[in-house]
């Protein structure tokens, strides 16, 4: 066990509920940070939803590790206060709430700048802060559907598909940690906080890859593919003797080793198949060809083959059969922590492995204001 993380000697003052802001603030604390979560008297709403454990919840344990529970009323003047006071010697503050609602509070940029000159002020927001969707309220699943991430999921059959993950909120609020990190970064050398924003929408935008550089250079939009490839082929989901495998022939060498493996390396002077192209347009009749094939076999049978022979190819796993891989075992991705009265609960690890300051389980999830006589009774006017 490591004394210190790498963002030790940080503190970031967290007003953020439900996933996008406490991911962030959880990757600072994770790190190393002082992350004081400030919460409304009746808590984080994600308190109370999820699956629980004893009467915990396993939602909130996720995304609060590693921090301290404050709480403070923010509609009464005295507790308003008591967070500027606190705001005096911190690092960092996150919200991620609908634009101008700290400024409602009496909170804007140019009274936090005021309070504390070197305040990095980060947000998560849906739409950004400017613009007419700025005010529209937000979630993941809109954010899914409004960015045109949505459109590009499921199949012609299936129509647009969201996720199961929110992905929205989870990189949005790993953007928004980057950010603050940055900023950190930049302080040194300005001496100076400044505004650290980044939005749902905006975060799902900057993950179309290869998709958005096609449609710019084509003006075409792209077509959903499933589980096959938009811009290559063969590559996607085959089926096996006794279930599937996903296999990604990523480049034409890996696409000729594949065939090569499954003895079809005649396909390569077939004029249907001679280049990603031809294979693009006639892809449905390669996947037949190849599926007649893999089902001559098992999953494992393949899977060892195709590795061996060098083309990327894996089992599709469901969530317990993945949690409980020998690949999270060795990756330390499945974490036990202490929860209220000494009750366990598994969690993912940390996905950010640093050699000398780790990531690492500092503290348990707090019970509601479980440090608020600690952190308050340390603030001075």
């Amino acid at each position: 066990m490591f004394n210190e993380g790498a963002l030790s000697g940080i503190k970031v003052i967290d007003l953020t509920r439900v996933i996008s802001g406490p991911f962030c603030t959880l990757l600072l604390a994770d790190m190393g940070a002082e992350v004081i979560k400030i919460e409304p008297p009746k808590g984080d709403n994600v308190r109370n939803q999820g699956e629980f454990v004893d009467g915990y919840s396993s939602y909130f344990a996720q995304f609060n590790r590693n921090k301290k529970s404050v709480v403070l009323d923010l509609y009464k003047n005295n507790d308003k206060e008591k967070l500027k006071l606190l705001l005096k010697s911190a690092d960092v503050i996150v919200d991620n709430f609908r634009p101008g609602v700290l400024a409602k509070m009496g909170l804007d940029s140019e009274i936090l700048t005021a309070i504390n000159p070197r305040l990095i002020q980060a947000s998560v927001n849906g739409f950004g802060s400017t613009g007419k969707y700025s005010q529209r309220p937000a979630f993941d699943f809109i954010a899914q559907a409004i960015s045109g991430f949505m459109s590009l999921n499921g199949s012609e059959k299936t129509g647009p598909v969201r996720t199961a993950a929110p992905i929205s909120d989870l990189i949005a609020g790993l953007y928004c940690a980057f950010g603050i990190v940055s900023a950190i970064n930049a302080r040194h050398n300005t001496k100076k906080g400044q505004v650290v924003e980044t939005s749902l929408t905006s975060s799902l935008i900057s993950l179309m890859a290869y998709l958005s550089a096609e449609y710019f250079v084509t003006d075409k939009t792209p077509r959903k593919s499933g589980n096959d490839h938009p811009i290559l082929s063969p590559y996607g989901l085959f089926k096996t003797k006794d279930g599937n495998i996903a296999i990604a022939p990523a480049n034409d060498k890996l696409c000729e080793i594949f065939l090569r493996t499954l003895n079809l390396e005649n396909l390569l002077e077939d004029e249907l198949y001679k280049t990603n192209s031809l294979r693009m347009i006639n892809r449905d009749k390669l996947n037949e060809i190849i599926n007649q094939t893999t089902e001559l076999n098992t999953t494992d049978y393949w899977i060892k083959k195709l590795n061996e022979s060098g083309c990327p190819a894996g089992e599709v796993l469901d969530m317990k059969e993945a949690l409980n891989d020998q690949l999270v075992e060795d990756t330390d991705m499945v974490i036990v922590s202490d929860g209220p009265d000494d009750r366990k609960i598994k969690m993912t690890g940390f996905p950010v492995k640093l050699s000398d300051t780790p990531a690492q389980l500092f503290r348990s999830p707090p019970k509601l204001g479980e440090h608020t006589e600690e952190i308050l009774s340390k603030i001075k006017n």
